[in-house]
């Protein structure tokens, strides 16, 4: 298993995974989205696993500043996310190229 959590010091959610992980002994790399963003290659093998759609945090008030909701290219979607790791939702974690967001240790049990 090689476990990469995407996320931000601050979120709870974030914390629960690597919880979640520490707990089981699963070694795992945290990779802080306030310091370092998703690589579009990183960000184009989580989107395949999850969607665009659920990577994107509707609830952020950087949703509305970037009034994401009225724009419908996709790629221009993802142009947007690239430049602005406030609009993801957070925990991204990743095994290879399946990835989960949020905390869905339901489907972690089942990687290990």
């Amino acid at each position: 298993m090689n476990i990469q959590i995407y996320g931000t010091k601050k979120c709870f959610d974030t914390k629960k995974a690597e919880r979640y992980f520490k707990e089981r002994k699963v070694n795992y790399q945290f990779i802080d989205l306030g310091m370092k963003a998703l690589s579009k290659r990183e960000l184009e093998s989580v989107k395949a696993a999850v969607g665009l759609s659920n990577l994107i945090n509707k609830e952020s008030k950087e949703y509305e500043k970037s009034n994401l909701q009225n724009i419908r290219n996709d790629s221009v979607k993802e142009e947007i996310l690239l430049n602005n790791a406030k609009l993801y939702k957070t925990p991204i974690v990743r095994n290879g190229k399946q990835a989960t967001v949020g905390y869905e240790p339901e489907i972690w049990k089942e990687w290990e």
